[in-house]
């Protein structure tokens, strides 16, 4: 079985390490695990009812985010208009994308590696030096 996403996240991670080897951040590598039914149960009633945590986390304010979010997906999750697509589990994610953006951090999708790059350098090109 061939996990894309999971590919995609790694050669993702991957380009951090090489590129920005000081910047901490987090990948949710464990979602291509299927859980089984106990461990679900004990893992929705320790999360946040429902919030999606993104699949990365960049721990590096800049200049006008707290920090970098960014829910990876194998293709784009909107419609040819611009809207999400009706997928429950597509809408809770931008919901979730949307709080993280009103608490200050910069939060979105992105289904390719080069879109992952570009999101990743143009936050990092304006870090904050501390």
């Amino acid at each position: 079985m061939k996990h894309s996403e999971y590919e995609l996240q790694v050669k993702v991670c991957e380009y951090i390490n090489t590129k920005y080897p000081n910047v901490l951040f987090l990948s949710d590598t464990i979602a291509s695990i299927k859980l089984n039914v106990m461990q679900g149960a004990r893992n929705k009633k320790i999360q946040k009812s429902g919030f999606k945590t993104p699949d990365l986390i960049i721990l590096q304010p800049n200049k006008n985010y707290k920090g970098l979010f960014i829910e990876l997906k194998t293709k784009s999750p909107y419609k040819k208009n611009g809207e999400i697509l009706q997928n429950e589990h597509l809408i809770g994610q931008q919901n979730s994308i949307n709080q993280l953006n009103k608490l200050g951090y910069f939060a979105g999708f992105a289904w390719t590696y080069d879109q992952c790059v570009e999101i990743i350098d143009t936050f990092m090109s304006d870090i904050q030096i501390l």
